[in-house]
């Protein structure tokens, strides 16, 4: 994970420490809500001084606001325009308030990015639209789109990638050159009918890739063995009858962790 020295600068010239807007950043790139459990791992503290005195500079610069679930505690919420504008992400759904089942996926994708900052995360759309269809010469009516529609008198806005799953460069003993990461979080819900739907969407862009991986996350064991039944059906079998390339394509599980403390 590579953090562009100049967006820390801005950060830390709202009153945040180096620690504190690295963290900062990476909540406000890839989720927008964040629990406190994350925020002492990230920094290996412990409450204190120091951890007070964050929570009271995110709410007296009123960057984000505690949000509470009668089931799940505290969550913050990175709000500010401000903060947001400072690192070149004001126009961020993120920004936005949300459901709660929403904001479990995005803590999910936290615990994820969190766990994982060795990877190069593609962190904006423009990011992965360039990546696909300037490298990769994939025609952007293949990617992965959803259509806006604002007042009658706007035009509508087609958005890509609006899942906004983690995303990224990833490479292994197993093939010598680098190769994109596609993920999947599994929400709380038992159906799988969602993660189905997703495949669909994304399966005109997998057709287009020499070679790609998948990774799907769950928070029970449980999901593992179906979601590897539907991806064979949805995505890898079809491609497989594709004889035009050659495809290197599998899917990989692995179960998402937590570290203790109050979780969504």
């Amino acid at each position: 994970m590579n953090i562009k020295p100049s967006h820390l600068e801005a950060l830390q010239t709202l009153g945040y420490t180096e620690t504190e807007a690295r963290f900062l950043y990476i909540v406000a790139t890839h989720s927008g809500y964040f629990v406190a459990r994350q925020f002492l791992t990230f920094t290996c503290g412990h409450w204190g001084k120091r951890t007070t005195a964050f929570w009271g500079k995110l709410h007296t610069k009123k960057h984000a606001r505690t949000e509470y679930f009668p089931k799940s505690g505290n969550v913050y919420h990175v709000f500010s325009r401000r903060l947001y504008r400072q690192i070149g992400r004001e126009n961020l759904r993120n920004r936005r308030e949300h459901e709660l089942e929403y904001i479990q996926r995005r803590i999910g994708i936290l615990d994820f990015v969190l766990s994982h900052p060795q990877w190069e995360y593609f962190e904006t759309e423009p990011e992965k639209v360039s990546y696909f269809c300037d490298q990769l010469k994939v025609p952007i009516h293949l990617l992965p789109a959803k259509i806006y529609y604002g007042q009658k008198t706007s035009q509508p806005t087609v958005r890509y990638f609006v899942d906004k799953f983690p995303m990224f460069i990833a490479s292994d003993a197993s093939s010598p050159l680098s190769v994109v990461m596609f993920t999947y979080l599994q929400g709380l819900e038992a159906s799988l009918t969602e993660f189905v739907h997703h495949l669909r969407v994304y399966l005109s862009l997998f057709r287009q890739l020499s070679e790609f991986r998948f990774l799907y996350l769950a928070r029970v064991d449980s999901h593992f063995e179906k979601a590897k039944e539907l991806f064979n059906s949805v995505a890898a079998i079809p491609l497989g009858s594709d004889v035009s390339a050659e495809l290197c394509r599998y899917f990989k599980s692995a179960r998402r962790g937590t570290s203790g403390g109050t979780h969504l």
